[in-house]
């Protein structure tokens, strides 16, 4: 394999470990919920935001982040509603998305996700580039309700529709879209106010997540609340910024890619410098992203 790929891996994999590594002791971390009405509350913690659906029904959440973390989690979401926890969606398959499933699975909820979820989860997971390996999740940790590219959730008095926007953090990404309240939940396709993290050894790419972000535009008007995977909520214009980011990206990497430049040229080149000042501020810098755009287009 070139040299150059090996080196771009390695960054790709050095971003992984920091989203979805357990970072900081687990009674340091911050819980905090958001009310946005209509029983939907946003649940901030350690990895990917959270949302729960509250109701006569019983308890519908999205995501639930690390395993050690998830009795904090259960604790905040009891203060929400006396009612069980009947369903938990699976956004895509990190670790601090779907960290807690078996012990949300212990108390009777039914895990929900993408077929590439499960099938990412059921097997070990080995990186020849970097010796490492990620043991197979146990039966109970696996959705046990797939799907191909969506289903629907009437649940609570809302209807959540669940969209498979593919390949774009990963192969694996959904996005739920409650009409009613007019909250759009993201996953990781949206992170809000920095660089985003392309998941490129697991499906995902540039142009995917360029799409989705179209997708989501498309849907959002100018009240829409919109739930990123990481940062604060957001709206219409502040995903309309990040998406014009990425395609500006694309544009810059793209010009080294096509005169015939090499990864290491490419880097060197610091083709993001414009944008690192707004967009830089989370853990993935502009060589990472660099790396990720530039994989992406170039291939191998």
């Amino acid at each position: 394999m070139n040299a150059w790929l090996i080196r771009a891996i390695s960054v790709i994999f050095l971003g992984f470990l920091a989203i979805s590594g357990v970072a900081r002791a687990q009674d340091e971390v911050e819980i905090r919920t958001i009310d946005l009405g209509y029983g939907l509350h946003v649940i901030f913690g350690q990895g990917g935001n959270m949302m729960a659906s509250v109701g006569a029904d019983g308890i519908f959440v999205i995501d639930d982040q690390f395993a050690p973390l998830s009795e904090r989690l259960l604790e905040t979401i009891s203060t929400l509603s006396d009612q069980p926890i009947r369903f938990v969606l699976n956004t895509h398959v990190h670790g601090d998305h779907v960290g807690g499933n078996e012990n949300f699975a212990a108390t009777g909820a039914i895990i929900v996700g993408h077929e590439s979820i499960r099938e990412r989860m059921s097997a070990e997971q080995v990186s020849e580039l970097t010796n490492r390996t990620t043991p197979a999740y146990p039966d109970s940790a696996l959705p046990i309700v797939t799907f191909q590219s969506g289903l629907s959730f009437y649940w609570n008095g809302l209807t959540a529709e669940i969209a498979h926007l593919p390949n774009a953090h990963t192969d694996g990404d959904s996005a739920v879209w409650i009409a009613e309240a007019n909250v759009l939940h993201m996953g990781d396709i949206y992170f809000n106010g920095r660089f985003p993290f392309i998941d490129i050894d697991t499906g995902g790419s540039v142009d995917g997540i360029i799409a989705a972000a179209n997708w989501a535009l498309d849907l959002a008007d100018e009240n829409t609340v919109i739930v990123p995977g990481h940062g604060e909520i957001a709206n219409r214009a502040a995903l309309l910024a990040y998406r014009d980011m990425l395609v500006e990206a694309r544009a810059l990497v793209a010009v080294h890619v096509a005169a015939g430049r090499s990864y290491d040229d490419t880097q060197a080149a610091n083709p993001l410098a414009p944008l690192n000042e707004e967009w830089g501020g989370g853990f993935i810098t502009s060589d990472y992203l660099t790396a990720f755009i530039y994989l992406s287009i170039a291939g191998e």
